[in-house]
């Protein structure tokens, strides 16, 4: 097949050319276009534990990621894949535990890989443990059931007698009666083992030939779980103030940098807020919230940290999160503002409800730009530095395409394509 680049803009360096279609540079990697496709769990991964394809990608993982390489998106993120087996979110979830570059998971992850760079897109993983919200089954199997969640037994793959979290034990129950276990505190040993299994799947990732990497600190998965006063009640290193409920990141930052190439860039994905301010349970115990987003973003460059993709909530049943169309852009925008204003460079990604092409394009637009006084005085600063896209990219796979026609940007094809043009 031809080597194909869809989705790049013939003339990116036009003045008239819009943010959205500029290349984006982040450490030796540069981006033909600031669409980026979120991670998004297909549950499609073989669940047997004894098979040696668990956690392996399979067929439809290469059609699904593949053709939203052909559709010209700039980077792609495969779904959380765990670094232990007990970090899936279900038995069905992507893995990257096992040993060496002969098992499955590493031979269905450089399939994708090398089938993306073949269509001119770049390829990213995310790395994850799911901590307290692990082992439920896939979600279309929960609704045949009538409930929106279900938890994963023995039978059909499932480890309820490891769940984990920062802490353990009925109060930590992710949603009782709503289909999860009860989570068992991790012990100070077991958490170091999870920032070395970050560190061995990135490992992996790198020889398997992905480009970018994302530590998945969201959503009230394990690393947002130790973040949070709510979930993390520990009294040891990784407990109590703001730097020891940090550590873990820090350390699976540091432990990634070591392992992974100096021009290789390293995203973190983070839950701006709770969403539980004036809650009792924040009252009670504090929260995560925007503050605190503030103080972690101003420390990621001396954690090699280049990209802070900004999501929100997650983390507590108690949430209460009103989603309109800027709900996270604003957040996002918000972190921009206050790390250019401490003279950091860290990009920022915004995500969540973003479908129309003239929302996409003013979040981004003028990003790349210096921002002088009289620059600022003609217009708002840009919300973030790139958007990442999931759910829309379902509905709408050729999202790139149709949105470089409404904005009227001349683009790249396949040459596949080139009949119907």
């Amino acid at each position: 097949t031809p080597a194909n680049n869809g989705g790049a803009a013939i003339n990116p360096d036009d003045p008239k050319t819009p943010t959205l279609f500029r290349p984006l540079k982040i450490r030796d990697l540069t981006l033909k276009n600031r669409i980026i496709v979120s991670p998004m769990c297909m549950y499609s991964a073989d669940p047997d534990p004894a098979s040696p394809r668990v956690g392996a990608l399979t067929d439809y993982h290469i059609a699904h990621l593949g053709y939203l390489a052909v559709k010209g998106a700039g980077l792609i993120f495969v779904e959380a894949t765990a670094v232990q087996p007990n970090g899936r979110i279900s038995p069905n979830d992507s893995g990257l535990w096992q040993d060496g570059t002969d098992s499955e998971q590493f031979k269905g992850l450089k399939r994708v890989a090398d089938f993306a760079h073949s269509q001119g897109a770049k390829i990213g993983l995310q790395l994850a443990h799911a901590g307290r919200k692990a082992s439920t089954v896939a979600p279309w199997l929960a609704q045949e059931h009538g409930v929106k969640s279900m938890r994963a037994d023995e039978s059909v793959g499932g480890w309820p007698s490891n769940v984990v979290g920062p802490s353990g034990g009925e109060d930590h129950i992710w949603a009782p009666g709503r289909g999860f276990w009860v989570p068992r505190e991790l012990s100070t040993a077991e958490v170091e083992e999870v920032v070395q299994a970050f560190a061995k799947s990135a490992e992996l990732a790198v020889k398997a030939g992905f480009d970018a990497l994302e530590i998945h600190g969201a959503h009230g998965y394990l690393i947002n779980e130790f973040l949070s006063p709510v979930t993390n009640r520990r009294s040891d290193k990784y407990g109590g103030s703001f730097e020891n409920r940090t550590r873990i990141l820090r350390e699976v930052a540091a432990a990634i940098r070591e392992v992974i190439p100096s021009g290789m860039p390293l995203f973190l994905r983070i839950s701006a807020t709770e969403w539980l301010e004036d809650r009792p349970v924040a009252a009670e115990l504090g929260t995560w919230d925007m503050e605190s987003s503030l103080k972690l973003a101003k420390m990621l460059p001396e954690l090699g940290i280049d990209f802070l993709d900004v999501s929100s909530g997650g983390n507590h049943r108690e949430q209460k999160i009103e989603p309109h169309t800027n709900y996270q852009i604003e957040l996002a925008g918000r972190l921009r503002k206050e790390v250019r204003t401490a003279g950091a460079s860290t990009l920022i990604g915004a995500v969540g409800l973003i479908t129309e092409a003239e929302t996409a394009h003013k979040i981004v637009q003028g990003a790349d730009e210096a921002r002088t006084a009289e620059t600022m005085l003609s217009g708002p600063d840009p919300k973030a530095d790139a958007i990442l896209i999931a759910r829309q990219f379902l509905r709408e796979p050729e999202w790139v395409f149709t949105t470089a026609k409404t904005l009227g940007v001349h683009v790249t094809n396949p040459k596949q394509f080139g009949r119907a043009l």
